[in-house]
């Protein structure tokens, strides 16, 4: 099994000033690694608006290359702008992933629309950066990852990867939504997209990862990279209801492949859990692994997914 050693939490973005857009959550950490300093990227909001509603916007954080806990600079304006009036992400970019491309950085994220008979939909943008991953700009005005007769609504969560020499686009897509207590509730998988540019995409069109803790357990965040021969993938799971809390939300699981579409779940084998106490003791979500110089870290949210910012673990031992 991994073994985790959790370095503390390292952003809190009710401690920034002078940014009116970034009041709370620090939310799907994604990182690039610079010359001098790790670039996180995540996602966050203003206050709510009279009727309770969010907006959720994406930013950027520079941590320090020799101490992760020294933060350098934040980003002073969102890394993409919302759509325009009927737009697929008119309300919200959450979550992000970003990949190098050449001179370029490329950002997969996932657009946020709100819905009447349901909270909201979902599906996957494209934008890119010309100046190092400070801002981006979009494809185009619609997503590249869009719904189909087989996944019908909420892509989202995408991380995306390169392996092969083909790109890949890992993401959740929605199964159902559920009534519970008057409130629908979204049930949503891991699912996969290969491409050869990572404009057009293929879907692999099925569930990659097996249920454990109910056939309608929501799952999130499949982070995946490569070491000693095989895939590991490293996301986060939940109950469909009553998610809100300890005992019956966000948690971090575990899965291996040696091809990238056949997955062996073991989430005895993740590592990390909660804490007895503190900032991370009800919930741990969002895992994000990566390298730097010779060790091995995961980005990873506390309670209430991110509300009060994202911490650090370090991998001891060596990668299975």
């Amino acid at each position: 099994m991994f073994s985790w050693k959790k370095l503390g939490r390292v952003f809190i973005p009710q401690q920034v000033e002078g940014r009116p857009w970034l009041k709370e959550f620090a939310q799907a950490p994604a990182v690039l690694v610079r010359d001098n300093a790790v670039r996180v990227y995540f996602s966050c909001r203003p206050p709510a608006d009279v009727n309770g509603q969010y907006v959720s916007y994406s930013a950027w954080v520079d941590l320090d290359r020799a101490d992760l806990f020294k933060i350098l600079d934040v980003a002073e304006q969102p890394i993409l702008s919302l759509g325009d009036l009927g737009e697929f992400d008119e309300f919200g970019t959450y979550p992000v992933s970003v990949v190098r491309d050449g001179n370029e950085v490329r950002a997969y994220y996932a657009g946020w629309t709100r819905c009447e008979s349901v909270p909201f939909n979902v599906a996957i943008g494209c934008a890119i950066s010309r100046d190092g991953g400070a801002y981006f700009e979009k494809l185009g005005r619609g997503p590249v990852l869009g719904y189909s007769p087989e996944e019908p609504f909420v892509l989202s969560g995408p991380k995306v990867r390169r392996f092969n020499g083909e790109w890949q686009l890992f993401y959740i897509a929605g199964r159902k939504w559920k009534l519970v207590n008057g409130r629908a509730e979204p049930v949503y998988k891991i699912r996969m997209a290969t491409s050869p540019d990572g404009i057009r995409w293929h879907k692999i069109n099925r569930d990659l990862i097996e249920s454990r803790i109910e056939d309608d357990e929501a799952q999130a965040s499949p982070d995946v990279f490569y070491a000693n021969g095989k895939y590991h993938m490293f996301f986060c799971y939940r109950y469909s209801s009553n998610y809100r809390g300890k005992a019956n939300g966000y948690r971090i699981g575990y899965a291996s492949s040696l091809d990238m579409t056949n997955w062996e779940r073991d989430d005895s084998k993740a590592g990390i859990d909660v804490s007895e106490e503190g900032w991370d003791s009800e919930m741990i979500s969002y895992p994000h692994v990566f390298q730097l110089d010779d060790k091995i870290y995961m980005a990873y949210l506390g309670d209430q997914v991110g509300r009060y910012g994202f911490g650090l673990a370090v991998l001891e031992g060596a990668l299975d």
